[in-house]
């Protein structure tokens, strides 16, 4: 197992490097730079500039130079400095604007992971026990409806309801008089009023997938041949079912470790755009339409990482959970 994770790790060093190239080569796709996007919007306000003004400004942006001694400047500030650059659109470094938003994106996300294994743990045992019940049959309709529903629409609709009914504030994490006050008891209560609607609305759809995932899996197990030489042993059913069937079927919620990561960065950028959610998703787009390539290339390949971490980390949480996974 060591000689394995030690490996993967290795291996994850040249996987880095081809994800910041290739992340960096999709920013410059688009025709023109951040600075073509600036002399459009200028040109709009009747702002022109001379060629001799718009090569000074190309040279102050760094943006003359060759993409590939772009790409090598801006990876070996990252490597040697930990400098992912600087922002055109913001005037400020790139590293700065990424953790401001590190917080309330870290936050949000593991909050919607607890509420999607809360829920979809004990109710995918349920369907597959009770299979065909009314509670089943149920949770199904649920599961679907979860499926079904759009983000974005959940959204909205669980806006209205904390307005309506609940006198909320809509939109972001915390009411006006807290915004700019410093973190406070009373601002902290007030935050547990407002985050719960992001936290249902990102973790539904994911509740709904791994209820259905959870219960065909357990479906399965409970007909394997290891179930029924434990319930012929004379063990409790619920001993049976939680102890052996149901350790196996938790595979899926492990796995799930190597998108969720990822999510902790690009955020459900939707969502987050409809509650007004100080997260990362909202300033990726920003960034990748006003074509800030040092801002939206940092974000992309912190995504990549994040996805090898997760990867990495499923791999070895499986092998600890299911013995019939091992790694040499």
């Amino acid at each position: 197992m060591l000689g394995y994770i030690i490996q993967r790790v290795f291996l994850m060093v040249p996987t880095m490097l081809g994800i910041s190239i290739i992340s960096f080569i999709i920013i410059q796709l688009p025709p023109g730079d951040y600075l073509t996007s600036v002399l459009a919007a200028m040109a709009d306000s009747d702002v022109t500039f001379t060629a001799d003004q718009i090569a000074r400004m190309r040279e102050n942006y760094g943006l003359d130079e060759p993409m590939y001694m772009q790409y090598i400047q801006w990876i070996w500030g990252i490597v040697s400095r930990g400098d992912f650059g600087y922002s055109f659109e913001w005037n400020r470094p790139v590293s700065e604007l990424i953790w401001e938003r590190m917080g309330a994106t870290l936050s949000i996300s593991f909050l919607s992971l607890l509420f999607v294994w809360a829920v979809s743990l004990p109710i995918g045992i349920y369907s597959a026990v009770r299979r065909h019940s009314i509670g089943d049959h149920i949770a199904t309709l649920f599961g679907f409806l979860g499926l079904a529903i759009p983000n974005f629409i959940l959204a909205l609709t669980l806006m209205y309801v904390s307005f309506r009914y609940f006198g909320q504030s809509v939109g972001g994490l915390y009411s006006p008089e807290f915004v700019e006050q410093a973190m406070s008891w009373p601002k902290f209560v007030d935050l547990l009023k407002h985050v719960w609607v992001p936290v249902v609305v990102i973790g539904t759809a994911g509740t709904a997938a791994l209820i259905r995932i959870l219960r065909a899996n357990l479906t399965d197990e409970l007909n394997k041949p290891y179930v029924l030489t434990a319930r012929a042993k004379g063990l409790p059913e619920h001993t049976v079912i939680l102890r052996y069937p149901v350790r196996i079927a938790l595979n899926p919620f492990v796995s799930a470790i190597g998108w969720v990561l990822p999510q902790l960065i690009s955020g459900i950028t939707i969502t987050a755009i409809v509650l007004n959610l100080p997260t990362a998703g909202p300033l990726l787009l920003r960034a990748l339409v006003a074509q800030d390539m040092y801002l939206a290339g940092s974000f992309i390949l912190l995504m990549g990482v994040l996805t090898l971490v997760g990867m990495l980390l499923s791999d070895i949480l499986l092998a600890l959970l299911d013995p019939r996974i091992r790694f040499h």
